[in-house]
């Protein structure tokens, strides 16, 4: 097997790195709270990097703008919201760099729960650079219960105070629990929804008259207890299928098992959480200016530039005055987000509001993802290697470890354009897990949704990292809570529904609700 290839250059270097020396000196899931496997006994699938390369390179999406390709089921912004999720439950501690276009890379692992630590980090005692002052005691000498929000520099027609930038210092770093959120603007903006998110719900449990002392505490709670229904009802039943959770809350989880404390399965963050990669477009509307037919269309290149990890955002470094559209001190008011293009707020957006579907969940890759900058080589290609050095079993092995009643067929495979190259290197039937997760998205899915093996460990993992936490509304609460804040259908809540409660869906527009 070839070993020239650094699957992810520059990963190591700091934090802590699944290896296959390492998984294989585990029993079982001796370390919990960091890395181990699912199925332990199952063969890993070895594979030379000349067949790997050949697949991946059959990977890519022939038409990145193609209609026929999208996923009207799922809508863009989901893509963005599983990379901040990933940003919840890992932490990868290295710069972004080569994995710039890389939305729901999983490495480190962070907390094993949906506690939106990469908002709150140690609260406001511990983390005082992220929360605003406390205005109405002390004479502001601590921090109060809100999150510190930015603003953006005006440039162009559109003018006014907007409050639609994450924090930052004077160099431009954000002041946010997880500084990858401030990578790509799709995911920035989520961030900042979040933050957002947070402090309307204190002024709503001000104006309740809650004391001060204990505002923040309640709404963390509301918050996290929103956030984990949403992401268990709204974002992993969306990619699986409607009530999948609940069968496995009345059922118990099969495969994804621990005694007190979550592990992070590498089956999970090496295949089936990697979905992600092929719900990407090459293009997006992200507003009326950044628009195909607008000044231009919002390309990936473009939402990882206008950032200040990945992209040239660099606060005081920047001349005065500015001059648009790079380098800039804070984000600019003409890439404020247009959340109706990115959600469905609207049954139909109005004339001239274009909306974005992600990609189908299928083999294809949109181009710019097989030459990722700064050298960083094909996506794709590093995610099929990667399984192959953490030791992954192959789909078949898997299906049949589950009990699957109709695993994918050597002939399904086979289909298509990519299906050729797999069966050509006899990978149609001893196939890549990743791969075997796509594939049957495509053939058990119809591109919108996974099929039986990738929707079962999804949801089992993201059911198990909720009922983990001792804090969570499953294990507190049990599964009959209900989400509580305003929403369209009551007893739901939609990342649809935040966004309406937060109410800031296109500034620039002057559109605050729908």
């Amino acid at each position: 097997m070839g070993t020239d290839v650094n699957v992810h250059p520059g990963h190591g270097k700091a934090g802590r790195q699944p290896t296959r020396q390492f998984l294989d000196s585990l029993s079982g899931h001796d370390d919990p709270g960091m890395f181990g496997r699912m199925f332990p006994t199952l063969e890993p699938l070895a594979v030379d990097d000349g067949p790997l390369r050949e697949l991946a390179d059959a990977m890519k999406d022939p038409a990145p703008g193609d209609a026929a390709g999208n996923n009207l089921n799922v809508p863009a912004g989901f893509t963005y919201l599983g990379q901040f999720v990933d940003h919840d439950i890992t932490l990868d501690l290295t710069s972004f760099g080569e994995k710039e276009a890389d939305p729901t890379a999983v490495t480190n692992f962070r907390t094993p729960a949906l506690d939106l630590d990469s908002v709150y980090g140690l609260g406001p005692d511990g983390s005082r650079h992220l929360y605003a002052r406390n205005s109405a005691s002390d004479n502001g000498k601590t921090p109060g219960p809100k999150l510190l929000i930015g603003k953006t520099v005006n440039v162009d027609d559109i003018t006014g105070d907007h409050r639609n930038d994450l924090p930052r210092n004077p160099e431009g770093f954000a002041l946010i629990g997880d500084h990858r959120n401030d990578e790509n603007l799709v995911v920035a903006q989520t961030h900042l929804a979040m933050l957002k998110f947070h402090n309307k719900v204190c002024d709503q449990l001000a104006a309740s008259g809650k004391p001060a002392g204990e505002i923040f505490e309640e709404a963390r709670r509301i918050v996290t207890w929103h956030y984990q229904w949403m992401v268990l009802h709204d974002f992993v039943e969306r990619i699986t299928e409607k009530g999948i959770v609940a069968k496995i809350l009345e059922q118990g989880r099969r495969f994804y098992r621990f005694k007190k404390i979550p592990y992070m399965p590498v089956e999970f963050s090496g295949a089936v959480y990697r979905l992600g990669h092929s719900m990407v477009r090459q293009v997006y509307s992200h507003n009326r200016i950044f628009t195909p037919g607008g000044l231009a269309p919002a390309t990936l290149d473009l939402l990882f530039r206008f950032t200040g990890l990945s992209g040239g955002i660099i606060g005081d470094l920047a001349p005065n005055p500015i001059q648009p559209p790079l380098p800039l001190p804070v984000l600019s008011s003409n890439w404020i987000i247009d959340w109706r293009r990115y959600y469905k707020l609207l049954p139909n957006n109005p004339a001239g509001v274009g909306f974005n579907p992600s990609r189908k969940i299928d083999p294809f890759i949109v181009p710019q993802l097989h030459t990722l900058p700064g050298d960083g080589g094909s996506l794709p290609f590093r995610n099929l290697k990667r399984g192959v050095l953490l030791g992954l079993p192959s789909g078949q092995d898997v299906a049949k470890a589950m009990k699957i009643k109709n695993p994918l067929t050597p002939e399904e495979i086979s289909k298509g354009s990519d299906g050729a190259v797999a069966k050509k290197h006899g990978l149609h039937q001893n196939t890549p897990l990743w791969y075997y997760i796509l594939k049957e998205a495509e053939q058990r899915g119809g591109g919108e949704r996974l099929g039986p093996v990738g929707a079962t460990l999804l949801a089992e993992v993201f059911v198990g990292l909720v009922h983990g936490d001792h804090q969570s509304y499953l294990w507190l609460k049990g599964k009959s809570w209900k989400p509580t804040l305003p929403s369209q259908v009551p007893g739901e809540f939609t990342m649809a529904d935040l966004l309406r409660f937060v109410g800031d869906i296109s500034p620039i527009d002057g559109v605050s609700t729908v």
